[in-house]
Order: C-alpha cells, then sequence, then structure tokens
C-alpha cells in the first residue's frame, strides 16, 4: 500500500512538474547559421524591412504560445560598419510596435579575429490593444549578420523563466 501512494505521489508530482503548453524543441535556421529551442512548432516567414536608412529582408522563424510570441529575426547589413545602426533601429522599431519604452538595457562589444560583436539584452514595457505587454530581447551583430531573439506578450504572462529558457538558448553556429 505505501508503495502504490508513493508510486501515486510521484506520478501526479511530475505530471505537475510538465507543463504541456511549452512542448520544447531545438530548431537549425535552415542555412544552419543559428539554433534556438523554441516552446512550440515555428514557422518561417521573409519579407523586407527597413532598419534607419538601409533597406534588407529579415528572415522571421517564430512559435506562439498563449498569447505570447517567441522570435528569432535575421537579416544582414550592407556592412560591417552599419550592423550597429541597423541593430539600434531593429530595436527601437519592435519598442515602437507595442508603443512602449525599454525599462532595462545592457549593452556590449567585443572585437576578435573573426570580426566584432554587439550585443544588446532589452526589457521594454508597452500596450497591445489596451492590454500591457512585456518584451524581452536579445539583439546581436556579428560582423553584417544581425539578429533579433524575442520574447513578447501579455506582461503577467512572460515570465523569466521561459524567456531565460528562449534566449539563453540561442547561438550563433557560423
Amino acid at each position: 500500500m505505501l508503495k502504490n501512494s508513493i508510486l501515486a505521489t510521484t506520478l501526479v508530482l511530475g505530471l505537475l512538474g510538465c507543463n504541456p503548453q511549452f512542448n520544447w524543441r531545438e530548431f537549425t535556421s535552415k542555412d544552419a547559421t543559428w539554433q534556438v529551442t523554441f516552446p512550440a512548432k515555428p514557422a518561417t516567414a521573409s519579407r523586407p524591412i527597413n532598419l534607419g536608412s538601409m533597406q534588407t529582408t529579415m528572415t522571421m522563424t517564430a512559435a506562439e504560445v498563449d498569447d505570447m510570441v517567441f522570435l528569432v529575426g535575421q537579416a544582414e547589413a550592407a556592412d560591417e560598419a552599419a550592423a550597429g545602426p541597423a541593430l539600434i533601429a531593429m530595436q527601437t522599431a519592435l519598442v515602437k510596435n507595442i508603443q512602449g519604452t525599454v525599462t532595462r538595457d545592457a549593452s556590449s562589444s567585443a572585437s576578435s579575429n573573426a570580426g566584432t560583436r554587439i550585443s544588446r539584452n532589452i526589457e521594454a514595457r508597452g500596450t497591445r490593444q489596451g492590454q500591457p505587454i512585456r518584451l524581452v530581447g536579445h539583439f546581436e551583430a556579428r560582423g553584417r549578420s544581425l539578429y533579433q531573439v524575442v520574447v513578447v506578450g501579455p506582461d503577467k504572462s512572460v515570465q523569466p523563466e521561459q524567456t531565460e529558457q528562449f534566449i539563453g538558448s540561442f547561438k550563433v553556429l557560423k
């Protein structure tokens, strides 16, 4: 009897620990330049965008879970010198889309034989259809390549566990 009780308790605790709304899966971009873990099956689309004075094409791969969007965007700057300003324009456009205000901003840059790496991490709060939303994003430039790794959704739904798992899993492969 005690053995069955322990087994039942273990099973219940195991089921409570599982969150079926998040079905995490590793995803590698079609061109194998980056990898991330999405919480659901993602879809990919490309479209032309304007980043400041630069026109480029952005490929976006995203998954949605409970009104939260988990997104990786990739674009190419005209040259390495244009990457920094384009990265700022990318961030500014996303914050403007949510009529938001940046509440946390951390930046870094480094140079090596592989080129310059610029990184920005932000958190912003804004509104969508009159409801408060939060955006947590990582923006990165590696040479000419630009990346945005973003979670956006209802303010109370965007939790550190999911944003850290998603953004922390992002890796540039090439």
